[in-house]
């Protein structure tokens, strides 16, 4: 059976009972010459966001949407050898050499030989019609790996499209996740080939080193447009932690009108309701449907705890908006007839929290009043943001959680 490497990223791995236990995100080969190499294994992430090792020889079944294993997987954090390599993370977007033309690799193949054992036989290329950028797609075609020239060699710019075409499904934070295990360079790479939006929405997600040492290595206008793209509450936390020149020339390089809320937030001490708040929750005039506000939520850019409530306010409905009026929980919209006018559905008995609430004043607001969100109201009456319950939840876990889980003896026997 021939199965091809790249497609596997994402698959489900089953336990010997039928239960999920991760996703499959690599897998590991060890290269020896022109030889096909030796399958190792699976990189499978397991919850919290764990990378473990597979062997190859405790794989049952390779089926079309699922692998399956027996006996049992090893929990340890997955460690690279030196002489291991990574066919997704590394081998793909290779320029190499098959029969003195230059190449691009599209993806591995690899098969289950006597004795059980799994090599990689068949290389999947595209070339480039002489005289033409990478742009234009040439033949593809499949190659033996004993004709392929060049997986040894280091190469300055390796290229990312077809490693982005194996993680296209991927959350946010699962290629963020992905993204973090990558060598600096290669991340780098991947990175720069992200669109500006996909980009903004995998930078929330990463460590606070990798959001640093991606945004300094785009160049300052990439980087400032990849900012407008962002939260404005996640860029501001990711600007307080720049140097303030750095952070400065960015902000001068962004629209105005972008640059503004995140301003805005940066006066706000980090660890108060002002400083974590999102200055974009949805928000409605008073004289608004309930259809009108249905149709807010709905929007599909929005985290559930933003849409969990529509803010009413008088105009002007951007933050800082005119006087703060109240909310409309989305489970009271439900049950009122689209027609009815947000200003008759308010819920007014919660007095709303204020900027300089500091974190253990917020969470006790949000436990006490089993809410996902609150308003933040200024000493004017204006609403100036939201703080979400995943805002509360990043500033009360470690600093370094969004970090793999690290346990004790990590790697493997």
């Amino acid at each position: 059976m021939r199965v091809f490497i790249a497609r596997l990223a994402g698959v489900p791995v089953f336990d010997p009972a039928g239960d999920q236990i991760g996703r499959i995100r690599d897998v590991v080969v060890a290269i020896a010459g022109t030889a096909p190499p030796r399958v190792h294994g699976l990189v499978v992430e397991v919850q919290p966001r764990r990378r473990v090792f597979l062997p190859i020889t405790r794989v049952r079944a390779i089926e079309p949407g699922a692998v399956v294993f027996s006996g049992q997987i090893n929990m340890r954090r997955f460690e690279q050898r030196a002489t291991e390599n990574l066919v997704i993370a590394e081998m793909l977007d290779l320029r190499v050499e098959v029969g003195g033309e230059r190449v691009t690799v599209l993806d591995l193949a690899m098969e289950e030989s006597k004795g059980s054992e799994w090599l990689v036989t068949k290389v999947a290329v595209i070339g480039n019609p002489p005289g033409v950028g990478l742009r234009r797609r040439g033949t593809t075609r499949i190659v033996d790996w004993a004709d392929v020239r060049g997986f040894g060699a280091v190469q300055k710019d390796q290229g990312a499209a077809n490693l982005l075409v194996a993680f296209e499904s991927m959350r946010a934070a699962d290629l963020a996740g992905a993204l973090h295990e990558l060598p600096d360079k290669r991340r780098v790479e991947v990175a720069a080939a992200l669109d500006d939006e996909r980009l903004a929405d995998v930078l929330e997600e990463l460590p606070e080193r990798d959001q640093i040492g991606i945004l300094s290595r785009l160049a300052p206008e990439r980087a400032a447009d990849v900012l407008e793209e962002m939260n404005p509450d996640d860029a501001a936390d990711l600007l307080q932690d720049l140097p303030a020149e750095q952070a400065e020339a960015l902000m001068a390089l962004m629209e105005p009108e972008e640059a503004a809320p995140i301003r805005r937030l940066l006066i706000y001490p980090e660890n108060t309701a002002g400083g974590m708040m999102t200055s974009e929750p949805v928000v409605l005039p008073p004289n608004s449907t309930v259809a009108e506000a249905l149709a807010h939520i709905r929007q599909g850019d929005l985290t559930p705890a933003v849409a969990a409530q529509v803010y009413v306010a008088r105009p002007p409905v951007e933050t800082p908006t005119g006087r703060f009026l109240g909310l409309a929980h989305f489970q009271r919209l439900l049950r009122e007839p689209p027609s009815t006018l947000l200003g008759s559905v308010l819920d007014t008995s919660l007095d709303p929290i204020r900027p300089d609430f500091t974190l253990g004043q917020v969470t006790s607001y949000l436990a006490t009043y089993n809410l996902v969100a609150a308003p933040v109201v200024d000493e004017a009456g204006r609403l100036v943001g939201a703080v979400t319950v995943d805002d509360v939840l990043d500033h009360l876990l470690p600093e370094d959680w969004r970090e793999p889980d690290s346990v004790p003896g990590a790697g493997r026997g």
